[in-house]
């Protein structure tokens, strides 16, 4: 088994690292690495629905949709990720406690009495500190998970909190539950550097240290970055079809907007109110039709275009808030 230790914290490229080693490895790995501030997506999830847009905007957290399905997840650098991926899955069967095992057997090993529960975390008594998730290609098997280690918890909640509910769709929505740090159930804190080190001793049964990705691998791996994980579609229009409804109160009146976004692509908008207008509304939303739901596509769309001549009271600002 190749052990890699990935220094990177950039969640583009580490999204795209895992990718890239599920198709290219020769040889079984095991990786850890860690994440600068970010939302991970699941594969099967729409975005928008599950993200606090206005947090994640304003305090400039990148999203990520990466391989695998299950919930979001927010990342920070007090949270530790890990990797398996098998080259030889016959079976084709998705196996979570196979992988998970030599991460329990670490983690009690320091103290941490944690277990496996349920379909695909871990705990310590009542509290989560892992969520883990798979996918197959082919043959090989990519399994990966988090460990909470001493995570901003408070932005776990900013960064994953939705507005009130205002999308209708197919995705698979993210359970939010308990969560706490592993920091908090050792015996004799250490830090997180150190733990590192010690489990990826541990897994690799005393192996003196991880390898780093080779320059070629690095290259190879930033491409894909580049073309996948920091596109919009990939992040955003790879959602599922939803519809979205919001009333919002605002300086003009009560403004109800009900659109229909298929591939990331305003296909139908219609807004509605008790507010007045000079010019005909009907007009504004052919012009938001065929443009990405996203806060920046929008307002290059609405650049030139005086919103109160449709909506009076309603600046830019205040109606794109509206369709978020």
């Amino acid at each position: 088994m190749r052990i890699i230790y990935n220094t990177c914290t950039d969640a583009p490229f580490n999204l795209a690292a895992e990718d890239w080693l599920l198709h290219n490895s020769d040889a079984d790995v095991f990786m850890l690495w860690r994440n600068a501030s970010a939302v991970v997506v699941g594969r099967n999830q729409n975005t928008y629905s599950e993200i606090n847009e206005d947090y994640v905007r304003e305090n400039h957290i990148p999203v990520v949709r990466r391989l695998t399905g299950g919930g979001a997840v927010f990342h920070d650098l007090g949270n530790i990720n890990f990797t398996f991926i098998s080259l030889n899955n016959q079976a084709g069967l998705l196996d979570f406690r196979r992988f998970a095992g030599p991460i329990i057997e670490a983690l009690n090993s320091l103290g941490v009495p944690c277990k496996f529960n349920g379909r695909n975390d871990m705990v310590v008594g009542e509290s989560k500190i892992s969520g883990n998730a798979q996918h197959s290609h082919r043959d090989r098997l990519l399994h990966h998970g988090t460990l909470l280690y001493s995570a901003n918890l408070d932005s776990v909640s900013s960064a994953l909190r939705p507005s009130p509910a205002k999308y209708t769709d197919k995705s698979v929505k993210s359970v939010r539950g308990r969560v706490r740090n592993i920091v908090d159930f050792l015996p004799q804190p250490m830090p997180i550097e150190e733990f590192i080190d010690y489990l990826m001793r541990f897994v690799a049964g005393g192996q003196a240290s991880g390898t780093c990705l080779r320059p070629d691998e690095i290259s190879a791996i930033e491409a894909l970055a580049e073309e996948r994980y920091r596109s919009w579609y990939w992040n955003f229009g790879y959602s599922p079809n939803y519809a979205f409804e919001r009333s919002a109160k605002t300086p003009g009146g009560v403004l109800e907007v009900h659109m229909d976004v298929r591939e990331g692509i305003i296909v139908d908008i219609r807004l509605f109110g008790d507010y007045f207008g000079v010019r005909d509304v009907v007009e504004l939303e052919d012009m938001l039709c065929g443009c990405r739901h996203e806060r920046s596509a929008l307002e290059r769309r609405l650049a030139l275009v005086h919103i109160e001549a449709y909506i009076q009271g309603v600046g830019e600002r205040i109606f794109l808030d509206c369709l978020f």
